[in-house]
């Protein structure tokens, strides 16, 4: 069976290619060619195609690949009713859960957000928020007084070292993900 595909020609990264109608069993470079019907230049769009013996070939049964037929309808060139293009290949997505695209968003902490809310509430409904905060300083008040510690007798030195202890420590930062290769 007679097919029409592309071959290709030009140098490497920039190519061209012709158009021939040969032999289903060969390979487009094997050179067993049965006719050269045009050529196509990718980068510039641009086709030469000699319609009547691509016209011919395809009455006699040659089978256009997929790529030619395109090439062939945008050119104008009408394929046989027989013709059916194959069905457009699924882009399947090989591990979509180690892609970042894929990945559902991670929900972002807005603490700022968060603080400027219950001031804007604040001024509008001065009476709730204050009955909490009295019951919330007296369990505060409770709670310091049992995490008190017997005062002792230091001296001025001792004092200062335990104020340099109590300072809190920066967090460490995460350190950032790396990239999946």
């Amino acid at each position: 069976m007679l097919t029409i595909r592309m071959q290709r020609t030009g140098r490497s990264g920039h190519a061209h290619f012709r158009v021939v109608v040969q032999d289903s069993r060969f390979h487009p470079t094997s050179g067993r060619v049965v006719s050269y019907v045009g050529n196509y230049d990718p980068h510039t769009k641009a086709a030469t195609l000699d319609g009547e013996k691509i016209s011919k070939y395809l009455k006699s049964g040659a089978q256009p690949s997929d790529r030619v037929a395109k090439l062939l309808s945008k050119e104008g060139i009408k394929l046989p009713d027989w013709f059916q293009a194959s069905a457009p290949k699924k882009g399947a997505v090989k591990n979509a859960d180690k892609r970042r695209s894929t990945r559902p968003p991670e929900a972002k902490v807005e603490k700022p957000a968060e603080t400027e809310a219950p001031e804007a509430e604040s001024p509008a409904e001065p009476a709730e928020p204050a009955e909490p905060a009295e019951e919330a300083a007296p369990a505060a008040e409770t709670a310091a007084e049992d995490t008190q510690v017997p005062e002792t007798e230091t001296t001025p030195a001792v004092e200062q070292s335990s104020a340099e202890t109590e300072a809190p420590e920066p967090k460490p930062q995460p350190e950032p993900e790396k990239p999946v290769k």
